[in-house]
């Protein structure tokens, strides 16, 4: 063994240990909080190497997330074969299964929730980022009616447009989260409610505002509530889903007479105060951006709008790539090749559209095939890799804070007919 893999295999047990005693301890007082303008400690904000040389197989599942049916985990389930034959490195969980229209997909009560997410990082040999949509409200996997406590939509918080009761309110969902085991919240959404018939985003009062700078607020104080329990979270959805008047869930969503630059201001503002753990893209279309691709597929707007005119350095994650706004005009290859080259870092197979038990063995297969012919360099999954170990690092070495949980949810909330969000 070489002495850049001894590196590696260091690094990934100081990070595993300290995720491993977070889970294993989820109720536990933590370090008196530090700076809330970031996740972690000096000593956490660390990078890999430029010379350490993980596998091609390493790096590849390391850029997947994938959703999976289960309430429990043993070693014949395919996800776990996933995560110790093919090195993947995130998973997305559900409380409704889409294609079956069944419940308890993944969340039954907070026990069984602790139990399952135990069961699959001690399946890991890197430290897993474990996902859930925990907006508030609406979207919320882990609901009341399973035991949890009740939460809050971002409009709510929006109309009440108090700061302070915002870091309140999210500082309860977040330590909810911690205490499940789950590291990683596909939340904030920072898109503007600029059309209030929009059928995904205003409908289910998914955003805070249509003031930009009332959205930055809002958004800042979720986050920073979060990263106080070592929980990342993702502002969404990029470049802004918020003027749509189509649901990219179900086809694409042209924004290209709707949308406008001040959708940018959120993310141009959280970007540069060090807010953004991670950025998710949309699936949507813009001809005047780019005139063939969505965001999520587009170099245009994810390397250059993104990466280039905002500055914008961390971790990118792709929205679920079953939608219908892919699946129903690109084929697997061309939505991972494109994706991958436009500068994502994570991508999202929810499969709860679409259920394909294979889906990392196949997407893992593209990867290596896209390398092997020379239109994906893996100097390019180098990059990914560095950004996803690095989050990892700042979630692990993060204190966790016991915070108050908050009994009373705004009837407001419960006048929503409520639709089961299939993805994000």
């Amino acid at each position: 063994m070489s002495r850049l893999d001894l590196l590696l295999l260091s690094f990934i047990a100081i990070v595993f240990a300290g995720c491993q005693t977070i889970y294993q301890n989820p109720g536990r007082p933590g370090p008196p909080p530090g700076d809330n303008s970031s996740l972690a400690t000096p000593s956490a904000r660390m990078s890999i190497s430029q010379d350490t040389q993980p596998s091609l197989a390493v790096k590849i599942g390391q850029m997947l997330m994938v959703g999976f049916r289960g309430l429990t985990v043993d070693d014949e389930h395919f996800i776990i074969q996933d995560i110790k034959e093919r090195h993947l490195g995130g998973l997305i969980l559900f409380d409704y299964d889409a294609p079956s229209r069944q419940r308890q997909r993944n969340v039954t009560s907070l026990g069984q929730l602790q139990a399952l997410t135990a069961s699959l990082q001690k399946a890991a040999t890197s430290p897993l980022l474990i996902a859930v949509d925990q907006e508030g409200g609406v979207i919320s996997r882990l609901k009341e009616q399973d035991g949890f406590p009740p939460t809050v939509s971002h409009g709510f918080l929006g109309g009440l447009d108090d700061p302070d009761e915002t870091y309140r309110r999210s500082a309860a969902l977040a330590a909810t989260l911690a205490e499940a085991g789950i590291n990683f919240n596909l939340a904030p959404v920072v898109d503007l409610c600029l059309n209030p018939d929009n059928p995904i985003i205003s409908r289910f009062e998914r955003c805070f505002s249509a003031d930009p700078q009332a959205v930055t607020d809002h958004a800042r104080q979720f986050i920073r509530a979060h990263r106080k329990r070592g929980v990342l979270t993702a502002l969404k959805h990029f470049p802004g889903h918020g003027s749509s008047v189509a649901d990219s869930h179900l086809g694409m969503a042209d924004i290209t007479n709707s949308w406008s630059k001040l959708e940018l201001v959120p993310y141009r503002n959280l970007i540069g105060e060090g807010m953004a753990d991670a950025v998710m893209t949309a699936h949507v279309y813009h001809a005047g951006r780019d005139d063939h691709w969505p965001a999520t597929l587009s170099r245009n707007i994810v390397g250059g709008l993104l990466r280039q005119e905002l500055g914008y350095e961390g971790l990118i994650i792709s929205d679920d790539l079953q939608m219908g706004a892919i699946v129903k005009h690109f084929g697997l290859e061309t939505a991972i090749e494109m994706a991958i080259a436009a500068g994502v870092d994570i991508l999202i197979f929810a499969n709860n559209s679409l259920y394909q038990e294979d889906i990392v063995s196949r997407a893992g297969e593209l990867i290596r095939d896209l390398v092997r012919m020379g239109r994906i360099t893996e100097a390019r999954l180098d990059e990914s890799y560095r950004r996803i170990m690095a989050a990892k690092a700042k979630m692990a070495t993060s204190g966790t804070l016991t915070l108050p949980m908050v009994p009373a949810l705004d009837p407001r909330v419960n006048q929503l007919r409520e639709r089961e969000i299939f993805s994000e």
